[in-house]
């Protein structure tokens, strides 16, 4: 149904999409993780940069509107050695969505989560890109489960069981968080709710299953 509908869209929105996002996207998160080094290593600066571009509803509404948006560009939160290698991955996993869907579809798909993660960002005061990022990887995973992966960069894991251990993790914070936790969860994953609701929660389900299974034979 949700398919039928895009490919209705984009016969008319073709031209609008924006092709080669993700490469945008990570390009940005490198220029603001580059730029922040460069500014560190002066000790009489006091700017962090990173704290200039999150979400801030209260700063937001006064007057620092470049914050609705600028939050998609924050670096992920890792060891300095990783993050050039975590942002390939990101644009590894945007350009296989898009070669896959389309540059139309990818953008909707995107667009629809950053529309996501502001809305919660109003209702609560802050927002991040995190669910964001893990909403590319969940999206990526469903649609390449086989795909090959090295988990702590070293071992080799389909990307289906990486899928596996992040869900039940977002699963297990949408039962244990408080309710504004679980809207602000299902606000910041609303493109994955809605591209792959079933399809997300039955693969979590499966795999579940299957785990079991195999635990209890080998019990046996």
């Amino acid at each position: 149904m949700l398919n039928q509908y895009l490919n209705k869209i984009e016969r008319k929105c073709r031209k609008i999409a924006i092709p080669n996002l993700m490469l945008y996207i990570v390009l940005g998160m490198a220029v603001v993780w580059i730029a922040d080094l460069i500014l560190s290593t002066n000790p009489n600066n006091n700017v962090s940069l990173y704290e200039l571009i999150s979400f801030n509803r209260d700063k937001i509404l006064h007057g620092e509107v470049w914050r609705v948006i600028s939050f998609v560009f924050m670096p992920p939160s890792t060891l300095f050695l990783l993050i050039p290698i975590i942002l390939y991955f990101y644009w590894f996993m945007g350009s296989s969505l898009e070669y896959k869907w389309g540059s139309f579809k990818f953008n909707v798909f995107y667009f629809t989560g950053i529309i996501g993660c502001i809305a919660a960002g109003f209702i609560f005061g802050f927002a991040t890109n995190y669910y964001l990022d893990l909403s590319l990887f969940l999206a990526f995973a469903i649609l390449f489960p086989n795909e090959q992966l090295l988990a702590f960069f070293v071992i080799p894991i389909k990307a289906k069981w990486l899928a596996l251990i992040d869900g039940i993790i977002l699963l297990y914070d949408f039962i244990k968080g408080s309710s504004t936790i679980r809207i602000f969860i299902i606000l910041s994953i609303i493109n994955i709710i809605i591209f792959f609701g079933k399809d997300f929660f039955s693969m979590i389900y499966y795999m579940v299953r299957r785990f079991k299974f195999r635990h209890i034979k080998k019990i046996k």
